[in-house]
């Protein structure tokens, strides 16, 4: 989820709304919700009577030594230390028992700073930690981040096949273990491709009811097992009551709307690429055609220079034949002169 105040897609997604504002038909819908939704995320994963459902994904993912028995679901609000700090809001925040602290998100759309924005996140549950009691030593509990993005993630070196990537703080020179309190994971669901018959891990069972589970009509055979059975059953629709089917109608067609929005944003990007291209590219010629005609200007000057010097000499040899010319003449004019006396 977005920080508080409405982000630019959410105000593009209303915008676009009157383009989709169609009722969401029962074909539409399909046979299970669809997990990327705010409400079938919520749903499956956020409510009390589901709470096994979270536990198992995340014992799947983080693989924490003793494991996670029970959680606690908090306020996902997180206000700022002071009124003109942002506040944020996370999909999921549970806390254990003992103080470990996890937030889950489900992020469909690509955003340029999203491990700025994690990190972010993850300063909330750090912060909140502190005890004014002048004898708190700064102990921390856990820390968990468990992103699930729809998109893959930008300035990242990838082994072949790898969906998943978890991020601790480590020695830069060692690349040993430094501090084992904060994780974050990322679990891209584009770059995940196992067949159903494939599946080996839990994690590759929850990736793959993530990024599928809209599109299925039944359990698959590979998925027959408590958990998913019972998260099979939670997630489908004609299981709902009418308020929740109009809810998850409304949500299903919001998500609809900002890939409609984001679609259309990006074929207008590529269009200005394509038409940016084609300025610099007639730029490109413009700047060679001026190139040539200067370089044509500098050669017809050097050539006017070289006309100008010869017409100078030409004009310097005629001045001093004139000069001869009239040195001889006046010359005669003396002798003619002196003939006339004699």
């Amino acid at each position: 989820m977005a920080a508080s105040g409405k982000s630019k897609a959410a105000k593009q997604s209303e915008a676009v709304s009157g383009k989709t504002n169609k009722k969401v038909s029962d074909n539409d819908r399909g046979v299970y919700i669809n997990p990327l939704t705010d409400f079938g995320f919520k749903r499956l994963f956020g409510e009390e009577a589901n709470k096994d459902l979270l536990i198992d994904f995340l014992n799947a993912v983080l693989n924490i030594k003793g494991g996670i028995s029970d959680l606690t679901y908090t306020n996902p609000e997180r206000k700022g230390r002071i009124k003109t700090d942002r506040t944020v809001f996370f999909d999921l925040h549970c806390t254990t028992k003992t103080g470990d602290r996890f937030i889950i998100e489900m992020q469909k759309l690509s955003q340029t700073y999203y491990k700025d924005r994690s990190l972010y996140y993850v300063s909330f549950p750090i912060q909140e930690q502190g005890l004014k009691q002048k004898k708190w030593n700064y102990e921390l509990h856990p820390v968990y981040s468990v992103n699930i993005v729809n998109f893959l993630l930008d300035d990242i070196i990838r082994k072949e096949n790898q969906y998943i990537f978890y991020v601790q703080l480590m020695d830069r020179d060692t690349h040993e273990l430094f501090y084992d309190k904060l994780l974050l994971v990322y679990l891209e669901l584009p770059g995940f491709d196992v067949a159903v018959d494939d599946l080996n891990t839990n994690v590759e069972r929850w990736m793959y009811v993530l990024k599928h589970l809209s599109k299925l009509n039944e359990l698959p055979d590979a998925l027959r097992n408590r958990v998913f059975t019972k998260f099979f059953e939670q997630a489908k629709i004609a299981g709902m009551t009418p308020e929740e089917k109009k809810q998850y109608d409304q949500s299903l067609k919001n998500y609809r709307d900002m890939y409609t929005v984001f679609d259309e944003y990006k074929s207008e990007l590529a269009a200005n690429k394509k038409l940016l291209a084609t300025m610099s590219k007639t730029i490109a010629s413009t700047q060679k055609a001026l190139a040539s005609n200067k370089k044509a200007l500098a050669s017809n000057k050097k050539a006017l220079a070289t006309k100008d010097k010869a017409l100078a000499t030409k004009d310097k040899a005629l001045q001093k034949a004139l000069a001869e010319i009239a040195k001889l003449q006046r010359r005669y004019e003396l002798s003619s002169e002196t003939n006339e006396t004699i």
